[in-house]
């Protein structure tokens, strides 16, 4: 039985053309493609310390050993330090211009041993907390990017 392609997934800045090609590597892959079909977190243990990286990287880091062993991750975490954005910006991730405030954290999964940075649906201060719980709101339609993460909302309101 012959194997269903998916189409390749394609990274654009706006309408501004990239100059360049570059692969995510088979684990970037499998993370992106796990967020895109499945609204699922993955990373990768080391066999050695344990340690699970989110993203999948290929190495760890204090082992220096091949991480080979996918595992999957929560959608839920905790933030570990955040800040509210305040001053406007052309995002490169889509070639417009960013909507101000907006709230960006460090998240680090449920599952997981390092971290992660995106956006919050919060914008006020005074109700981010360091320690919040916070889940992964996924688009509805997604294309294979940290960005099918529409947002992080808090738990603990």
């Amino acid at each position: 039985m012959a194997e269903e392609r998916k189409e390749l997934i394609k990274l654009e800045s706006g309408e501004a053309e990239q100059p360049f090609r570059w692969s995510a590597g088979v684990y970037g892959s499998r993370f992106l493609t796990e967020l895109r079909d499945n609204k699922r977190f993955v990373g990768v243990r080391c066999p050695k310390c344990g340690k699970v990286y989110v993203p999948p990287r290929n190495v760890c880091g204090p082992c220096f050993v091949e991480l080979t062993e996918l595992v999957p991750v929560s959608d839920e975490g905790e933030i570990i330090t955040f800040t509210v954005v305040s001053f406007g910006f052309v995002d490169p991730s889509t070639g417009k211009q960013k909507p101000v405030p907006y709230g960006y954290a460090v998240i680090k999964l449920d599952g997981a041993d390092t971290y992660i940075l995106h956006y919050l649906d919060e914008t006020d201060p005074q109700k981010i907390k360091v320690g919040a719980r916070v889940k992964a709101v996924f688009e509805e339609e997604r294309t294979g990017s940290m960005l099918d993460v529409k947002h992080f909302t808090l738990l603990d309101r």
